[in-house]
């Protein structure tokens, strides 16, 4: 008997990070340097608190809090978004920052999804770093997209291999499927590189140029989840204060991680048409992200309580990026590289082309038997038959683990990585 799940359920195949979850709470012994969470002891249980009191104190501010709030979301909070932005850019442009475009979400995970929903069908395109955010890439499988990876340098997306996909598509025809630019520009996931501000111009002019040949706006996603976890350097201006490109970049950001992960609270900013039909979806799923969490959020905001935990937050991951660095100067072979940057959850560290570290591999075997998980970079690239993925990398978090953990977890890696990469 056939089934009666759809194309789309047929499709889904379980995420990637359920697996690693499971794999953590099955061993209680094991030292999970995998989970991108936030650190659980620095959780702002007194300024959630407060917050939410000062909410529920009296009928006039606890009712309103308690009753269904706007597909939107809170106008008080979308407005300070938009006003936040646009001091963050330091651009005078409020026609880009309107809070008029903010839509309030459940985390920012949920804006990627509803976006991929709004812009594409099965068999349309994407454009993705090489490596990139490896949860995305369950919604590019699940919606049956295909996706094509552009490598990484220094500063962001190399703009000449860009280019070079962006050709092929159009000599192969293919331009018409593809619908976005898909970019991870602070401190990214899995890599922590930062993209340079030139490169966001720079990529826009270039879609900008297959347009015509596409016969449709192709847009560029960015994804800014990490970009209020910065401990060192500059802001870099986001994507949306480009002058005259403002109707083509969708802009995804978070308030779970630089406040609490479990409110799940996240917001985008959107061009129409695309606001109007994701606003619609967002209404058939949810009718809008809980008005009390917005309310406590908005309420954390305005006390300063916001501001005061996200600067202690930042010397907090300043510190255990620390810990992870020194360990991995201590305890990683001379031939295994890293990259850090100053701010996010990662470290990306780069084994010998030949010492595989997927979830089948020598080394991924004898980490687990360590009682140490780490994200297999193979995760991270998308399915390009352009190229084969690489299998040497590993990403490494220390944003929930504990300092001795950190330090204990990679001394258990370092001692398997010793065992199976040959000396020169």
């Amino acid at each position: 008997m056939k089934t009666a799940l759809s194309a789309l359920a047929r499709r889904t195949a379980a995420p990637s990070i359920s697996w690693l979850m499971a794999t953590t709470l099955a061993r209680p012994k094991l030292i999970s340097l995998a989970a991108g969470f936030t650190d659980n002891a620095s959780l702002p249980v007194r300024e959630a608190r407060d917050s939410m009191n000062d909410l529920l104190r009296s009928p006039q501010t606890g009712q309103p809090a308690l009753q269904y709030g706007s597909t939107a979301g809170e106008p008080k909070l979308r407005a300070w978004t938009a006003s936040h932005l646009q001091k963050l850019d330091g651009i005078s442009a409020p026609k880009n920052y309107s809070a008029d475009r903010v839509l309030i979400t459940n985390g920012s995970q949920q804006l990627l999804y509803m976006t991929a929903e709004a812009l594409c069908d099965a068999g349309d395109i994407v454009i993705v770093e090489d490596p990139t955010y490896f949860v995305f890439l369950g919604i590019v499988q699940s919606h049956g997209l295909r996706a094509r990876g552009v490598r990484m340098t220094a500063d962001g997306i190399d703009l000449a291999h860009l280019e070079r996909v962006l050709e092929s598509l159009k000599r192969r025809g293919e331009l018409p499927r593809l619908k976005l630019l898909y970019l991870v520009t602070y401190f990214q996931n899995p890599t922590g590189i930062t993209t340079g501000f030139a490169k966001k111009v720079a990529a826009l002019k270039l879609l900008k140029k297959y347009e015509r040949a596409a016969g449709h706006p192709i847009y560029l996603l960015e994804d800014a989840a990490y970009r209020e976890l910065r401990f060192t350097g500059d802001d870099v201006k986001s994507a949306l204060s480009v002058r005259g490109f403002a109707d083509r970049v969708i802009y995804a950001g978070t308030y779970s991680k630089p406040f609490a992960s479990g409110l799940r609270v996240g917001f985008g900013i959107l061009p129409e048409p695309v606001l109007t039909a994701v606003t619609r979806i967002k209404g058939n799923h949810d009718f809008g992200t809980a008005n009390l969490l917005q309310q406590t959020l908005a309420r954390a905001i305005a006390t300063g309580r916001y501001e005061k935990h996200l600067g202690a937050l930042r010397r907090r991951y300043a510190g255990k990026a620390a810990v992870m660095r020194a360990a991995l100067q201590k305890h990683f072979p001379p031939a295994v590289k890293w990259d850090e940057s100053g701010g996010g959850l990662y470290f990306w560290a780069r084994l010998p082309r030949s010492v595989a570290t997927g979830v089948k591999s020598k080394v991924f075997r004898a980490a687990l038997a360590a009682e140490v998980l780490y994200v297999p970079g193979a995760m991270c690239y998308a399915d390009d038959a352009t190229r084969r993925k690489p299998d040497n990398e590993m990403r490494l978090s220390y944003g929930n683990a504990s300092e001795a953990n950190i330090r204990e977890g990679i001394k258990r890696l370092g001692a398997v990585l010793w065992k199976n990469i040959q000396p020169g």
